[in-house]
């Protein structure tokens, strides 16, 4: 009975994960209290990041909430940080946590319209290269006020739709029938040449599509998590930070768009691959049929949901709002105009975000414990040794790296929150200004007031250094999000829309692997890189 007991308690701990990964999680458990108490916790603390960024590199064997989150809960314990601590990190941040809940929520209600456009570029357009730099293009530009999350998914579901629809046609089974879409025994050689093409066609575009989010994410507050988590703790609004980030955001941009158009002209890395014809006009009908049924009530959807999406535009354009209570706006007006009156309509919405959600509150325990033991001081030390732009290019490499094998989110809630501690204390050294340097930062970077009339109060000479080192904070700032945003379409480990396509059901349908995906991801790793490298060193 007992035995029966332990293999079950071993088969539900961390379900179907492997063995090997339970076992590693749980030698992590019984280490870090043998360490604090022999190695103190300033090595444990740095043992404890090793282990939760290895367990945001094996995402795929297991999502890192649960592991990550009992390393989380015993650095409490054993008293590497506090309750406290990782409740005011939560608060700090909570204009995130808003957007996370809301602004993936309320892109959710406009899916059909985001259908509808991507779907219309894949029917209508015949060229494999402007199919290509329009999906790039769409992704960016939808990820600049939406979400990178959401415009993956949509893509997602435009491709397993016409996989779908594509497959069972093949493979003579009609739309109500059970169909395993992984199967192709039933495929005549003909058509299984013609699936083998149209596979390697959906991988192209599905990463031209991921890489735009990369491209349109970086560009604004709302692209990804950390934009806004960088944003919050400068003061900056939506236009601010856009104008902020440009010198190196503009140039990634031009540079990935580029390398769309080079990659599929000259057929490299697996790219240039054609859509058969037949598949292109059963599609087309297919889409033509759709539209059919759609009907007066779901064009008029289509409608509102257009003129929602113009009013999210403008209202984080202008910032009339927090952007999480914009994402809410969004809901609201969304379900009210498009029928969704029952609860059971409204659960799915908030399903894609809440677990990320939570994971983010996880890494705040983490940036708690490294905040508490003081981890990142010899590090940041050594990077703020640098002076001048190299400073910067130091800041783009370590971030860029750190995001390539860790999470893009949680490298940047470190670096900015140290960073700005660090500022923090320089500020405090400053004589004759008559506060703390976290009161002067806390003036320096707030939204109420301009930082121009807050430096107009200090003495000439303080202003001008304070100046001086909020100029440089500034673009510290800019090389923090451009470093985690841009070298971190390497692996699907630092973009979470990355690992949202890896983990999705058309992943294995169109045998998208882990390592297809790195060498597809590479010529947009290395042209992006390089390009916001250099903008980092000459443009900022």
């Amino acid at each position: 009975m007992a035995h029966t007991l332990t293999q079950a308690f071993g088969k539900n701990f961390l379900g179907s994960a492997p063995n090997w990964y339970k076992l590693t999680i749980v030698a992590f458990l019984v280490l870090n209290p043998i360490l604090m108490l022999t190695a103190g916790p300033f090595i444990t603390g740095w043992v404890l990041i090793g282990e939760f960024i290895f367990t945001l590199a094996m995402a795929l064997k297991c999502y890192p909430l649960p592991a990550g989150g009992l390393l989380a809960m015993e650095a409490v314990l054993i008293g590497l940080t506090l309750p406290e601590t990782v409740y005011n990190e939560a608060l700090t941040n909570f204009e995130v946590i808003l957007l996370l809940i809301f602004m993936v929520a309320g892109i959710y209600f406009m899916k059909d319209f985001l259908q509808f456009t991507f779907t219309r570029i894949l029917t209508k357009v015949r060229s494999k290269i402007i199919i290509s730099l329009l999906f790039c293009f769409a992704g960016a530009f939808l990820s600049a006020f939406l979400d990178a999350l959401t415009v993956t998914a949509v893509i997602i579901a435009v491709a397993y739709g016409f996989y779908n629809v594509y497959h069972r046609f093949a493979s003579g089974k009609d739309m109500g029938s059970d169909h395993d879409l992984g199967c192709d025994k039933t495929l005549k050689e003909q058509k299984r040449e013609e699936l083998q093409q149209f596979r390697a066609f959906l991988r192209n575009l599905m990463m031209h599509g991921a890489v735009g989010t990369a491209l349109g994410g970086v560009c604004t507050l709302v692209g990804e998590p950390q934009n806004l988590l960088i944003a919050s703790e400068m003061g900056w609004s939506f236009a601010e930070f856009f104008i902020e980030v440009a010198p190196i955001s503009m140039p990634v941009l031009a540079t990935g768009l580029l390398t769309c158009i080079l990659v599929e002209k000259f057929k490299l890395f697996g790219y240039g691959v054609q859509m058969p014809g037949n598949i292109r006009s059963h599609l087309l009908e297919t889409a033509i049929e759709m539209e059919e049924k759609r009907g007066m009530r779901g064009k008029v959807k289509l409608i509102v949901q257009a003129l929602v999406g113009i009013w999210l535009i403008l209202a984080l354009g202008f910032h009339l709002a927090a952007v999480g209570i914009i994402g809410l706006s969004v809901i609201v007006l969304l379900t009210a105009f498009n029928g969704f009156i029952d609860e059971h309509q409204l659960g799915p919405a908030f399903e894609e975000a809440l677990p990320f959600t939570a994971l983010l509150v996880v890494f705040f325990t983490i940036v708690g414990v490294i905040h508490d033991q003081h981890l990142f001081a010899p590090v940041m030390h050594y990077v703020l040794g640098f002076e001048g732009q190299m400073q910067l290019v130091a800041y783009y490499i370590a971030n860029g790296l750190l995001s390539m094998i860790s999470d893009n989110v949680f490298v940047a809630t470190v670096y900015i929150s140290e960073t700005k501690m660090h500022f923090e204390t320089l500020l405090g050294a400053i004589p004759d200004i008559g506060m703390t340097g976290v009161a002067l930062m806390e003036k320096l970077t707030s939204t109420e007031i301009l930082r121009v009339d807050v430096l107009a109060t200090l003495p000439q000479a303080a202003a001008d250094q304070a100046g001086a080192l909020m100029h440089q904070f500034d673009k510290l700032a800019v090389s923090i999000n451009t470093g985690t945003n841009i070298p971190s379409v390497a692996t699907p480990n630092g973009q979470a829309a990355f690992l949202f396509l890896l983990t999705s059901a058309l992943a294995p349908v169109i045998r998208l692997s882990y390592g297809r995906m790195i060498v597809l991801a590479l010529p947009y790793t290395i042209t992006m890189s390089l390009a916001g490298l250099a903008a980092t060193y000459y443009l900022l």
